[in-house]
């Protein structure tokens, strides 16, 4: 018999540290919602931001980045400019367990400001805070509130273990802290 997901979620967090901290509940209250759901996990970004700028002309390279295209913010909201992004991570530290991969997707309260958000899957034995990229696609300046959601993170668990982990691949973004640049 299969268990319900919010029960998985929490046996999970709470037993084998998957989340840290872990909320036990959605809160909602005048906040953009976080904690657990039906389904998944509402992330909560940190107060640390990295707002894009172009003041040195920079060109983005991934393979050549250059730190001065961000601007580093710590405060309990971002402003992210027009048709620009921010850097952060999430309050939540993350240890994904070998039969399990997750998928992020940013919440609708924000995409419906047009603030859209990006994350890429959480592999199986991947842990770290979780770093965030969050677009402004609109022609105003936009709001992003730290300390509230973010993301909603969905868990998908295998019937056997993969058999190359993050982990094993000794992954180079593995158990990063803050936030967290462009790495070859």
């Amino acid at each position: 018999m299969a268990i319900k997901a919010d029960k998985w979620i929490r046996r999970m967090a709470l037993e084998h540290r998957m989340i840290e901290p872990f909320v036990d509940e959605q809160v909602r209250e005048g906040v953009v919602s976080y904690g657990l759901s039906s389904y998944g996990y509402d992330i909560r970004v940190a107060d640390e931001f990295k707002v894009f700028t172009n003041v040195y002309n920079s060109l983005i390279d991934p393979k050549h980045f250059d730190p001065r295209s961000f601007v580093d913010i710590k405060a309990d909201h971002c402003i992210v400019p027009p048709n620009s992004f921010a850097l952060a991570r999430t309050i939540e530290y993350f240890r994904i367990p070998r039969d399990v991969l997750t998928v992020c997707l940013g919440k609708s309260t924000y995409a419906r400001c047009g603030i859209i958000v990006n994350v890429t899957p959480f592999e199986p034995e991947w842990e770290g805070f979780v770093t965030l990229e969050i677009s402004n696609t609109t022609p105003l300046p936009a709001k992003v509130y730290a300390n509230e959601g973010i993301a909603q993170v969905l868990f998908f668990q295998s019937d056997e273990p993969c058999e190359r982990s993050y982990k094993d691949k000794k992954g180079k973004y593995q158990a990063q802290h803050g936030v967290t640049l462009p790495k070859i």
